[in-house]
C-alpha cells in the first residue's frame, strides 16, 4: 500500500482508538475521571445492599451444609450411639 494512503489511515485509526477509549465504559471498578465517568453499578447503595444480602445468604447456606455434613459424619463414625 502506498505510504501516502497508509500513514493518514493509520493516524485516523489511532485517533479513533483514542476517542473510543475516552467514552468506552470503564467496567465495574473505580470511577473514571469526569466528564466521561459515572458511578459504577457495584458502588451504588442498592447494589451494595443486594450484594451483602447475597453474601449473608451464601454464608448461612454454607454453615447449614457444614453442620449437616458434621452430623452425618458423626452418625457414620458411631452408628450405635
Amino acid at each position: 500500500m502506498l505510504d501516502r494512503l497508509f500513514m493518514p489511515a493509520l493516524a485516523l485509526a489511532a485517533a479513533a482508538a483514542i476517542a473510543l477509549s475516552l467514552v468506552w465504559p470503564q467496567g465495574l471498578g473505580a470511577r473514571s475521571p469526569g466528564p466521561f465517568g459515572s458511578t459504577p453499578v457495584q458502588q451504588t447503595p442498592a447494589m451494595q445492599a443486594a450484594m451483602k444480602r447475597e453474601n449473608d445468604a451464601a454464608v448461612q447456606r454454607m454453615s447449614g451444609a457444614r453442620s449437616t455434613v458434621r452430623s452425618l459424619q458423626s452418625q457414620a463414625i458411631a452408628p450405635g450411639q
